[in-house]
């Protein structure tokens, strides 16, 4: 895949107003400044295609992305205080409304603060991935902010803390260091390439 050459498409504050899938989609998702946006721009290689915040709460839109292949769908940040509880209850209407159309999902990608244990959010989340049956793998952000005994002991901790936990995969990841941006590209580019072949075959028997 041709990272350099992802781009934005478009954005929507409504359920209602989103298209259908036109091609399959990575779903990017977790809590507000948990790093989604610091992780599409390393992951593209590009500084400013997600805009970053200091300010939790302001990706109040979903956002898409695509690539030749694939389009990634960054959703609202989720389990932020600060906000009114009318915009709590508008990004969990646009959470909700996505996942409850027909979408082609090839993969969520559920973002966790490494340094914290998961949120009853976080938990609600993988809860709901396990129970579609949705294809996910935990990122774990910012772990560049832990030293090595830290680290090993919340790569530990965590499938305690998480539903199915010692089933789930777990990527480390860091925006700052680059680490776990090439496993987490290789695990797309094999995605994209599972897909491309799906579609052959599905051709190929369709002829």
């Amino acid at each position: 895949m041709n990272y350099h050459k992802g781009r934005f498409l478009t954005s929507f504050g409504s359920a209602g107003q989103l298209p259908p899938s036109q091609k399959p989609e990575v779903v990017f998702a977790g809590r507000s400044n948990v790093g989604k946006s610091s992780l599409i721009n390393s992951l593209f290689n590009q500084k400013t295609l997600a805009r970053v915040s200091a300010t939790p709460g302001k990706t109040a839109t979903i956002n898409f992305f695509e690539t030749e292949n694939l389009i990634f769908a960054d959703l609202p940040g989720y389990g932020y205080a600060k906000v009114s509880r009318g915009e709590k209850r508008r990004w969990a209407q646009l959470m909700e409304g996505y996942f409850a159309q027909d979408r082609d999902i090839a993969l969520v990608l559920s973002l966790v603060d490494s340094r914290h244990p998961p949120t009853q959010d976080d938990q609600m989340m993988v809860r709901f991935l396990v129970e579609n049956e949705l294809p996910f793998v935990v990122i774990l952000t910012k772990i560049d902010k832990l030293s090595s005994r830290q680290r090993q002991e919340r790569l530990e901790a965590i499938r305690g803390e998480l539903p199915w936990g010692e089933q789930i995969i777990f990527l480390p990841f860091s925006a700052q260091t680059g680490e776990g941006r090439e496993e987490l590209r290789a695990l797309l580019d094999q995605l994209e390439a599972d897909l491309l072949t799906e579609d052959v075959e599905g051709e190929d028997e369709s002829c």
